[in-house]
């Protein structure tokens, strides 16, 4: 892997690449797309993934306090508990060995009885509304650490706000295109990640926001390279910073 923008280098520290700016709380998209946009071939971001991609999705986690997904992204790409790695020894110093994943879910269609929430190292946050079913609420509440945020749908808002609570303020958020849109219609989202793969694929995928109208300025801060996938970092543009 290699470094083309800002600077060139070889073999750059990924860890280090994407550090989290100190002191305030952050919300980076990660994402993978093909060249024309897609979120997806087959149905799953998997087939549009490389060894690259996997190893900075893994750095990534480990960077995290958590992990953010819709339910439908958690049961099209089959979570499980996040595994730990001997490699985030120093990445999580202070911290949990693992980041728990939060499920953002408003009908609370979930197997509660799936690894996810029966064998997770770091128990499992399921973010919902008061909308959800009571007794799929009350279900949830014994299985997972149940955060209720808004009443028809899920208030992205108030989840963020939910999450550092607990203080888990790097927040990764893994999609799918429907929780990305909600969370930059609200002008949640801090920084992209989207690695982009050569390909071309057309049909009906959506691309990595789909649904609800956002527009967020971003500055590009970094590429990286590896055999013709590109990893770019997107940040806010300075001038459209809301208040810490």
């Amino acid at each position: 892997m290699r470094r083309i923008y800002p600077d060139i280098q070889d073999n750059p520290d990924i860890a280090q690449a994407y550090a989290y700016p100190e002191g305030r709380p952050w919300l980076r998209l990660n994402m993978v797309a093909s060249a024309d946009g897609a979120a997806w071939l087959k149905g799953r971001s998997g087939g549009l993934s490389s060894s690259g991609d996997k190893r900075i999705f893994q750095t990534l986690r480990g960077l995290s306090d958590v992990v953010l997904a819709g339910a439908a992204t958690v049961r099209k790409e089959g979570y499980g508990p996040v595994p730990p790695r001997d490699s985030w020894g120093e990445l999580r110093v202070g911290r949990p060995e693992v980041p728990p994943i939060a499920v953002i879910t408003r009908s609370l269609d979930l197997d509660l009885d799936h690894e996810l929430f029966t064998a997770a190292p770091s128990r499992t946050i399921v973010i919902t509304c008061e909308a959800a079913p009571d007794e799929r609420r009350k279900a949830a509440a014994r299985h997972s650490d149940l955060i209720v945020a808004g009443g028809e749908s899920v208030d992205m808002a108030l989840a963020v706000t939910e999450l550092h609570a607990r203080g888990l303020t790097r927040i990764l958020c893994e999609g799918g295109p429907r929780v990305n849109a909600q969370l930059s219609a609200q002008d949640l989202v801090d920084e992209l990640c989207l690695s982009i793969s050569p390909l071309l694929l057309g049909g009906g995928a959506a691309r990595i926001l789909n649904g609800e109208a956002a527009q967020v300025s971003l500055r590009l801060s970094q590429v990286l390279e590896e055999e013709g996938v590109l990893f770019c970092k997107y940040d806010r543009e300075q001038s459209h910073d809301r208040a810490d």
